[in-house]
């Protein structure tokens, strides 16, 4: 009699007990999307390309998943670039072609964002978004807020200033700048937007940036929703100057002032800053690179230690290939940000899912920034969007398929355009004299040769030799490939 008792009492305690939750393993992942600005390829110590780089936090990560050694953005500056990331299409399919246009335009083309939050997720945008020419008007589709992120903590545009987040002092700038010569550049000093409103801040960008993350993590963590997180950096883009006191004083820096339109005019003051003629440059670079990587290490740390990297995807990308006139190094690529040479097209691509991915694996399969889409649609269950260009790296990240990659890569920005197919690169360069581009290469001091060109990259890895003459076949191959592309993708251009 005295047994049966005990065990009604142990049947009894046991069904008193809370539910046991399901194990995290089994829920919808959550996601860390980190995008960094203008960082270049070789400017990450794990590479081991630049002798002068730290990195640790980044090295940490690589460690922890997948390092691809050939990825490449969709274009080779920021705004096309992050709409190709965030749709998983190329942004030509919106009639975006260079800075400017309607950006998120196409409502039948949806976001990572968007594509999530139908299924559940919780989501956020922090930092920066530059999707198109009006992105600030919080009434028009590019607005973060229209497009499935339920959460926004940033800025738009190509640019913040690093140290100051007060529109007050804005318009009190911009007032000084009518005095000025034209050109005339804002130095971005706006406060940052918090939902539809604007909002004052102190400190540090990156610094600003990975407390709102942290918190965000911290608010969402308390329920049992998984939640989408776009944590996007302004480092390492220009201005590289505007560093903490602490940190120039602690480096022995001299350090720059920012613009005063009463005394010089803006490119005067500009091409100062600019390389070769800042000689802290590389080391005013390197700055807000080592507060970068500091922060993304505060921020995965937090997951850490709250037990969270077993159901957290973490993901850390460029928006494009680094800004060599602001001193990044992109290694044995040619070229740069604004350019069609891989150093303007390939990007740092880090992505790690403990226990679920394979752990300290290098890839030099070709990827693109537009497969990120499709990769978390996988790995959430969530249904791809039939509009997608890019592919799913799941099942490489998995280990269960290694050959995972993209026959051929397209790139067209009106007058720069670019084929990769296997090692054979395609690459054109026609600029208008009144074009933006044409702009650029004067204005950003970006060498470009015009023209068109075919490099073997297993030989020729710095397209320095131009082997048109030699490979006839495989350089009309590549144009006609390009031409076909451009009538299902780009369609009618614009003037």
């Amino acid at each position: 009699m005295y047994k049966y008792f005990i065990l009604f009492l142990i049947i009894g305690f046991c069904s008193c007990q809370a539910p046991v939750q399901e194990s995290t393993k089994h829920k919808k992942p959550n996601i860390l999307l980190i995008i960094a600005d203008d960082h270049g390829y070789a400017d990450m110590s794990i590479n081991q390309l630049a002798s002068d780089v730290q990195t640790p936090n980044l090295d940490k990560l690589a460690l922890s998943g997948t390092r691809f050694t050939n990825a490449f953005a969709s274009s080779p500056i920021c705004s096309p670039s992050r709409i190709g990331l965030m749709t998983g299409t190329y942004h030509q399919r919106q009639q975006v072609f260079w800075y400017g246009g309607n950006g998120l335009s196409n409502p039948e083309i949806p976001t990572m964002a968007e594509l999530l939050l139908d299924k559940g997720y919780s989501t956020g945008m922090i930092g920066k978004f530059h999707f198109g020419s009006n992105d600030a008007n919080t009434e028009h589709r590019s607005f973060p807020l229209n497009h499935g992120f339920q959460e926004l903590f940033g800025f738009n545009g190509g640019r913040k200033h690093y140290l100051i987040h007060d529109s007050e002092k804005e318009t009190a700038y911009r007032k000084l700048m009518e005095k000025a010569p034209k050109p005339k550049q804002s130095l971005k000093m706006e406060s940052f937007f918090r939902q539809n409103n604007r909002e004052r801040a102190k400190g540090f960008a990156t610094e600003i940036l990975s407390e709102e993350a942290i918190q965000f993590i911290k608010n969402k963590t308390t329920n049992d929703q998984p939640y989408f997180l776009t944590l996007s950096f302004n480092a390492v883009h220009n201005f590289t100057h505007q560093l903490p006191q602490e940190y120039l004083d602690k480096h022995n820096l001299k350090g720059m002032a920012d613009w005063d339109p009463t005394k010089e005019t803006y490119y005067e003051w500009y091409e100062n800053g600019r390389k070769p003629n800042n000689p802290e440059g590389r080391a005013h670079y390197l700055g807000q690179l080592y507060y970068l990587d500091k922060e993304i290490g505060r921020v995965t740390n937090y997951l850490a230690s709250t037990n969270q990297l077993e159901n957290t995807i973490i993901i850390y990308v460029g928006d494009n290939g680094g800004s060599t006139q602001i001193y990044a190094d992109n290694g044995p690529f040619a070229g740069g940000k604004y350019t069609m040479y891989d150093g303007g097209l390939r990007i740092p691509l880090l992505i790690s899912w403990k226990g679920e991915y394979q752990q300290n694996r290098v890839s030099d399969n070709m990827v693109s920034a537009m497969d990120l889409l499709p990769t978390l649609m996988d790995a959430t269950k969530v249904p791809k969007p039939t509009t997608l260009d890019g592919i799913s790296l799941h099942q490489l990240l998995k280990g269960q398929n290694a050959d995972i990659a993209h026959e051929t890569l397209f790139w067209f920005g009106g007058e720069q355009a670019a084929v990769r197919s296997g090692k054979w690169k395609y690459r054109w360069a026609n600029l208008d004299e009144n074009s933006y581009a044409k702009r650029s290469t004067i204005y950003e001091g970006v060498e470009l040769e015009l023209g068109e060109f075919l490099h073997n990259t297993a030989t020729d890895i710095g397209e320095k030799e131009n082997i048109k003459a030699q490979e006839p076949a495989i350089f009309e191959d590549l144009k006609n490939k390009l031409d076909i592309w451009k009538k299902e993708v780009v369609g009618e251009i614009p003037n």
